[in-house]
């Protein structure tokens, strides 16, 4: 029932944000954010379900796609408290939903992801919040690239008045990027100190994509910090090394469980 609910929530919030940001109605903004939230309770409520009958977590693919979804719209709804955000919910909430859908469909029967130690615990964690994190910097990313073309050419004025300003989606996006490195870093630290075998887990093209990933991040900020990197380069790196990421992970458990019929345990 939850896994129903919370995709009609988070589909009718899309809706009444759009509407309620093109139209600047600040009541129906507000009502877009409740419905969102309520969407969120729902969605981790079945999760909450789900795990306590499991004992833990689950380990499929279609599972990681729904919680990191779930987790970019908690990042989005804590964030609205300090930044600018609102934006962004009309775009994270009609892919959250789908991909509440996918598990809900798709989804082979849920098991258990048995970490075994609490460095694995942390490990996963850490991976969780910095994709997370660094989707919605992508996001944001999007958004800067978009409103750079439409100032470039003079046009969509529209947009250009409902989006926040460019100075501000800069620094949240490097806000986001710092964070999401820094825990990136903890992940891949810790995911050292609990493998023993990369070709025999079917880690090796996990790690070293998600260590190029890192190192793109990594110049990314220093080109920031060292020369005042900003505009389209930022962009483009932060999509690259985005995309580099998801490949590290999706990519990597998508063709382990869908094309080899293997599920990742620890150990």
């Amino acid at each position: 029932m939850l896994q129903i609910l919370a995709p009609v929530l988070y589909l009718t919030a899309a809706v009444v944000l759009g509407y309620a940001i093109h139209m600047e109605r600040d009541a129906l903004k507000r009502a877009g954010v409740a419905i969102a939230i309520l969407g969120v309770l729902a969605h981790a409520g079945s999760f909450a379900i789900e795990f306590a009958r499991l004992g833990g977590p689950s380990a499929d693919f279609f599972s990681a796609l729904s919680l990191v979804s779930l987790v970019i719209l908690l990042v989005l709804l804590v964030g609205m408290l300090r930044y600018r955000v609102l934006e962004l919910l009309p775009l994270a909430l009609p892919g959250a939903a789908f991909m509440v859908l996918h598990k809900l469909i798709i989804s082979p029967e849920p098991v258990a992801l048995e970490t075994g130690s609490a460095m694995l615990d942390v490990h996963v964690s850490a991976s969780l919040i910095s994709y997370s994190l660094l989707s919605i910097a992508a996001i944001t990313a999007l958004f800067i690239a978009i409103l750079h073309n439409l100032l470039h050419r003079h046009k969509g004025a529209v947009l250009i008045e409902i989006l926040p300003p460019l100075v501000v989606m800069e620094n949240m996006l490097f806000k986001m990027i710092v964070a999401g490195w820094i825990i990136l870093s903890i992940s891949l630290a810790t995911g050292f100190l609990f493998v023993d075998d990369l070709f025999a887990q079917h880690l090796a093209h996990k790690t070293f994509l998600s260590i190029i990933s890192w190192l793109v991040f990594g110049l990314l900020l220093a080109g920031r910090w060292r020369y005042g990197w900003r505009g389209m380069r930022v962009v483009r790196l932060c999509l690259i090394g985005m995309a580099i990421l998801l490949l590290a992970y999706f990519g990597s458990k998508a063709v382990l469980e869908l094309v080899l019929d293997r599920r990742w345990q620890a150990g």
